[in-house]
């Protein structure tokens, strides 16, 4: 496991005005990035950005940094320079049950941070899952001991996800995880379908880890469902003999979100210094119960999907509809409605994917409401589609798109200003996305899987390099990285985002 820790730095907008330190500077540079739009936590437009060392080394005025010999000099102009994007929810090598009931593995960090470079994602953030039986510890020695043998050419980290009962020993031993390094726990609120039981933790045991994560520094991340009214929406579909897929909406419904959320959130209040993160809010609900609360300064911070942000439960009644789901559903558009307004609003601060990369035979082979396949493949066309959505045909400004796909990931998990900026002493990931290269996603052109949910849809934009702590991995279509190049990423969670709402 490749592990290179760094205190934080504070960003800075340009380099020491020292002549000596701007000489040694120039002498060290090895590849230098000018363009007309680049942006970093001050400011956006034109700019010059030294890298070496894998660090951005300074950042000032276009024509600062003559290039020394071997240097390399990529000519950016109308195009847009931005940090790497930062998908915080992904599922690698995550079981998934077949027709012959066996359980087989989704696609592996190898496959999935190809993809991920390939659209300008920089990092990733995936889940160690601790079985019953497991202690925390060795549950994330076995997954780090999995990613390294299949290898991630993107970097990456780690939430903690418990389930079930959890014994009395697990609350003591998250806090162990947090201290080194592992700093968000997920938490199930229901067991999601009839056949996951052991799913859910209940509210005694929240209310321990709870207290854990505001005494040890760490961040709840929560699938936040009503188990009561989920499973009995199941049995009332199931006597009704509405059990098809297309009906998805009705159990995994707007109520149960509202009950949760606000029921996840009062627990918080009760227990001072807990933060939380809210997983794949896709109803209205869920966005008014986290603005409210964020009125009232709770460290509290909202994550929808580009799923839930462009497709709704009508989209289940398209052709192999199960494409577009993802647990907990595809809600109505007046949802969605209020998704783009918590978006654009601060409510929900971060778009991910809930990757989970399988075919489309394994994707679409559950036809009802307990069978059906969740996550989806999307890593690769998420900064592309929200950008082009987001910027192109909202309203919403750069520096909020950029937020969204990676800035405030970065921020909320942990991780920067390391990742998520283009600053001085942060790591040199850096998307570069170019307006002209509008498209047409196909399934085919991308890298992760046989299907694509975005088949078809038009984008404004495309990157056209990707650049991973100062090396470039990905210019047009070739692929210049290492398949084992990632490294895994140890966060700790800032005092200012634990308390209150900071973003």
């Amino acid at each position: 496991m490749r592990h290179s820790p760094r205190p934080a730095l504070a960003p800075q907008a340009v380099p020491s005005q020292h002549p000596a330190r701007e000489k040694w500077v120039r002498a060290m540079v090895d590849l230098v990035i000018t363009g007309d739009c680049v942006v970093t936590p001050h400011s956006i437009g034109p700019a010059d950005v030294a890298i070496a060392g894998g660090q951005v080394v300074a950042v000032a005025e276009r024509g600062a940094f003559p290039l020394s010999a071997g240097a390399r000099l990529v000519d950016a102009r109308g195009k847009i320079v931005m940090p790497g994007g930062i998908d915080p929810h992904t599922h690698c090598l995550w079981p998934v049950v077949v027709p012959s009931g066996e359980p087989t593995l989704t696609q592996g960090p190898s496959i999935v941070g190809k993809a991920a470079l390939f659209g300008g994602t920089t990092t990733i953030i995936d889940f160690t899952r601790v079985m019953h039986g497991q202690t925390v510890q060795g549950a994330i020695e076995q997954r780090i001991a999995a990613w390294t043998d299949d290898g991630c050419p993107c970097d990456w980290a780690l939430h903690t996800m418990v389930e079930g009962d959890l014994g009395p020993e697990i609350p003591g031993q998250l806090g162990e995880a947090i201290e080194a390094g592992h700093a968000s726990v997920k938490i199930f609120t229901t067991d999601i379908t009839p056949s996951r039981k052991g799913r859910m933790v209940d509210f005694g045991d929240i209310w321990e880890v709870f207290q854990v994560l505001a005494k040890r520094g760490g961040l709840g991340v929560i699938h936040a469902e009503d188990n009561d009214i989920v499973m009995h929406m199941y049995a009332k579909l199931f006597r009704e003999g509405r059990a098809g897929f297309e009906n998805m909406a009705e159990v995994h419904n707007t109520l149960s979100e509202d009950l949760s959320f606000r029921r996840v959130l009062k627990l918080a209040e009760h227990v001072p210094g807990t933060a939380l993160y809210m997983l794949h809010v896709s109803a209205a609900n869920g966005v008014r119960a986290i603005r409210e609360a964020r009125s009232k300064n709770q460290a509290v911070y909202g994550e929808s999907l580009h799923q839930y942000m462009l497709y709704t439960q009508e989209d289940y009644k398209r052709p192999n509809g199960q494409m577009y789901h993802t647990y907990p559903s595809l809600k109505s558009q007046a949802d969605q409605d209020e998704l783009w307004r918590g978006a654009m609003d601060g409510t929900i601060g971060c778009i991910a994917t809930d990757e989970l990369c399988c075919s489309l035979s394994v994707k679409t082979q559950g036809s009802r409401i307990d069978d059906t396949t969740g996550g989806n493949s999307g890593v690769e066309p998420r900064v592309a589609l929200m950008y082009s959505e987001m910027v192109g045909k909202r309203g919403f400004t750069l520096r909020q798109f950029v937020n969204a796909v990676s800035t405030n990931a970065a921020q909320v998990m942990g991780l920067y200003p390391r990742k998520g900026a283009i600053a001085p002493g942060a790591d040199a990931d850096i998307c570069i996305l170019d307006p002209a290269l509008r498209r047409t996603v196909r399934a085919e052109a991308m890298h992760e899987t046989d299907y694509s949910p975005w088949e078809g849809r038009q984008v404004d934009a495309w990157p056209c390099m990707t650049i991973l702590r100062g090396k470039v991995v990905v210019e047009g279509d070739r692929w210049l990285g290492d398949a084992k190049g990632g490294i895994w990423l140890p966060r700790r969670i800032p005092a200012e985002i634990r308390a209150g709402a900071a973003l």
